[in-house]
């Protein structure tokens, strides 16, 4: 048997692992606390443990305590230095801040940001391009209030939702805010500091007057959709040049009115309207981008649909339907481990020269989660051990034709 010419001495766990910037870990455990009062099962081995739950897509804490508990003299290659029963694993998700996964998580994203990240938006635009959404995780017990009727058997589903922030140069998150699924969208814009160097993309959920206000005062742009029952004023309609794209209809100045506490004010803003001829259905836009072109507006907000990829890549590829905890907490923890997984693997699909479709990695990873492969070499090339064996039976078929 020919021993496969990518062996490597370390398993892809344990080379997933590494990625993990040991100072980081050090870090946030100091910054946060994290291993204040504990024995044995500290931050790091917490860490490590909710990541091969994620790698593995485990669904409980029984599936994650006796598959780590296999791999007992192992545990060096990927630094884990206690394997956690079911009850201290548990106790951890609920005790432990969320904090120290999520400042490991955007250390992990400052870290390995130039490998991700694509200026061409920029140096098009001049202007940093930020998309912001939510996306609703169902929860099999009413931990968080989630909308939606009483069922006849009295047992409310919970949901969680988590409010996203992205970078369009970035194919991740690079800010996060959880709350109820019965919380309304536009709340997220508190949150926001609208920075004058950006372009906020979102969807008519987060139609807020007050809060387009702030973007105007602060010098920042954003484009959304208007919404069906919008009250305004048409102010003046403006000229569609011919080199423009056939599918502007309308390109109009509109004044709105501000509900405030002292009163209401008055805002001036933007209204495209253009026709899609793939969808063949008309969408209005409402933005504050006055000089930029009427299609531009358009093509700016088609780019959106890049969170909702996001979504569906997160929710599709990683164990976010069951979660080894039945506290906010522990729920927190789970999404927070899946978005550091996320992210690695997203930086190990930009350093392959070979094109992967992320599912196929994920698959790829999770089968040989503890295969001594060298990870990259082997994705660069995965046949060449199947070519050498074809070629070597080849060979031998000749060699045995040639004697007999």
């Amino acid at each position: 048997m020919n021993k496969s010419t990518y062996f490597f001495g370390q398993s892809v766990f344990g080379q997933l692992i590494s990625m993990v910037d040991t100072r980081i870990i050090a870090r946030n455990s100091k910054r946060y606390k994290a291993d204040h009062y504990v024995k044995r099962f500290t931050a790091k081995d917490h860490l490590i443990s909710m990541l091969y739950c994620v790698f593995a897509k485990c669904s409980s804490l029984r599936e994650v305590a006796g598959a780590m508990l296999g791999l007992s003299g192992k545990t060096r290659h990927f630094q884990l230095g206690h394997i956690p029963y079911r009850s201290t694993l548990s106790d951890a998700n609920k005790r432990r801040s969320v904090d120290f996964f999520s400042g490991v998580y955007h250390d992990l994203l400052r870290e390995y940001q130039h490998v991700i990240s694509d200026t061409r938006f920029k140096d098009v635009l001049n202007k940093q391009v930020e998309i912001f959404d939510s996306t609703v995780i169902s929860l099999f017990q009413d931990i968080l209030k989630c909308v939606g009727r009483t069922p006849s058997n009295g047992k409310r589903k919970g949901g969680i939702k988590v409010h996203t922030v992205i970078n369009v140069d970035e194919p991740v998150p690079k800010m996060i805010w959880f709350s109820s699924a019965a919380t309304n969208d536009h709340l997220l814009l508190r949150k926001l500091e609208p920075d004058d160097n950006t372009i906020y993309v979102f969807d008519k959920g987060y139609n807020d007057y007050k809060a387009f206000k702030l973007f105007c005062e602060k010098g920042a742009g954003f484009v959304t959709r208007i919404k069906e029952n919008a009250v305004y004023k048409v102010e003046q309609e403006l000229y569609i040049d011919e080199c423009i794209h056939s599918g502007v209809l309308e390109d109009t100045i509109i004044e709105v009115t501000v509900k405030e506490d002292d009163g209401g004010s008055k805002l001036k803003l933007r209204k495209v309207v253009f026709y899609d001829r793939v969808l063949k259905r008309k969408f209005e836009f409402l933005t504050n981008l006055f000089e930029m072109r009427p299609d531009m507006i358009a093509a700016l907000y088609k780019i959106r649909w890049q969170i909702e990829l996001l979504f569906k890549q997160l929710k599709s590829n990683f164990p976010l339907k069951y979660f080894l905890g039945d506290n906010e907490n522990a729920i927190k923890i789970q999404v927070y481990c899946a978005l550091i997984v996320n992210l690695l693997l997203t930086v190990i699909q930009k350093r392959l020269k070979r094109p992967w479709a992320f599912s196929n990695l994920v698959s790829f990873c999770r089968i040989h989660l503890f295969n001594y492969l060298h990870l990259i070499k082997f994705l660069e090339n995965p046949e060449r051990d199947w070519q050498r064996d074809d070629q070597d039976l080849e060979m031998l078929t000749l060699f045995r034709g040639a004697y007999f």
